[in-house]
């Protein structure tokens, strides 16, 4: 028995699902076979859609089916609000499930260290069952292509399309130097001066030498330091800061202790206000797995402690 799926006087969800599918596979047979039910019974739906609204959404022949000028313009409502509903859906079923699978996530290196390292036992506690892979990268990739379900960058450099959460700590960079190479070279009082100095170069994964940047109020520069060393790894730029090689631009935190133990110290502190800070970013209508939720849960307490 082909039992129609809705009411002729209501434009129920079931009706308006089957006329989405009707006008984008341009197939009555087609939209059945997915939809699991006959042609004549999506045939006959359709008609007490059209009937109930008063309004012809599709043309048909013996050939083809396509959207009226009214029905695309309900295709192209009905397209992406029909997606939030299964989103919602499916957020909905789960809320009391257990996270179970694999989370992904794409994130540069200082980002794993500062932002994911202080939550991840909060979250195997929370997760027990979830394999979390985490893949230091510094390079900018598209997460989706990579198959990741979310990535952490700086605000500036996030995609369209994508959600956004900032994240605690913000950090900022400095410009640090041993006692030993300042006595021996100056303390740099001003960026530009910063062109006189032995300074460690910061090389991008993309091969381009990183300008170290400054602002204060509103006046922002750039400056093209010269050096003995240019590396990639924050770790050994510390390294070599620290062993008097030169000077360093290089994320604040990572120096606490060896500033508060006198073996490095800060220049050009007024030049150096806080970045815009890391987010966590996902694509916005993708189906946010309960892992994925405990996980900006946890970041979102961790940055309000």
């Amino acid at each position: 028995m082909n039992k129609p799926f809705s009411h002729p006087r209501d434009a129920s969800l079931d009706a308006l699902a089957a006329f989405a599918k009707v006008a984008q596979h341009r197939s009555f047979s087609a939209a059945a076979r997915e939809l699991g039910v006959t042609p004549s019974a999506l045939s006959h739906s359709i008609a007490q859609l059209e009937s109930s609204m008063q309004l012809r959404l599709l043309h048909r022949t013996t050939r083809s089916v396509t959207p009226t000028g009214a029905g695309q313009l309900l295709l192209e409502r009905l397209t992406p609000a029909l997606a939030d509903v299964r989103l919602a859906l499916q957020d909905a079923r789960d809320m009391g499930a257990m996270p179970t699978g694999r989370l992904r996530l794409n994130v540069p290196r200082q980002a794993a260290r500062i932002v994911l390292a202080p939550i991840l036992a909060a979250f195997h506690e929370r997760c027990p069952q979830v394999e979390l892979e985490i893949a230091t990268d510094d390079r900018l990739l598209d997460i989706v292509e990579g198959g990741f379900d979310a990535g952490i960058r700086f605000g500036e450099s996030l995609a369209n399309g994508m959600v956004a959460l900032p994240l605690a700590p913000v950090p900022r960079f400095i410009v640090v130097g041993t006692p030993a190479y300042l006595e021996a070279h100056g303390r740099p009082n001003t960026p530009e001066e910063l062109t006189a100095h032995r300074c460690i170069n910061r090389r991008f994964p993309s091969g381009a030498i990183y300008r170290w940047e400054f602002s204060q109020g509103e006046r922002r520069i750039e400056v093209q330091t010269q050096g003995p060393l240019t590396l990639d790894d924050d770790v050994m730029i510390m390294n070599a800061a620290l062993a008097g090689i030169g000077l360093a631009y290089i994320y604040e935190d990572m120096v606490t202790h060896a500033l508060s133990r006198g073996e490095l110290e800060c220049m050009l502190a007024d030049w150096c206000p806080p970045t815009e800070g890391f987010h966590l970013y996902y694509p916005g209508r993708r189906h946010q797995s309960p892992a994925l939720r405990v996980l900006i849960e946890l970041l979102t307490q961790n940055k309000r402690a």
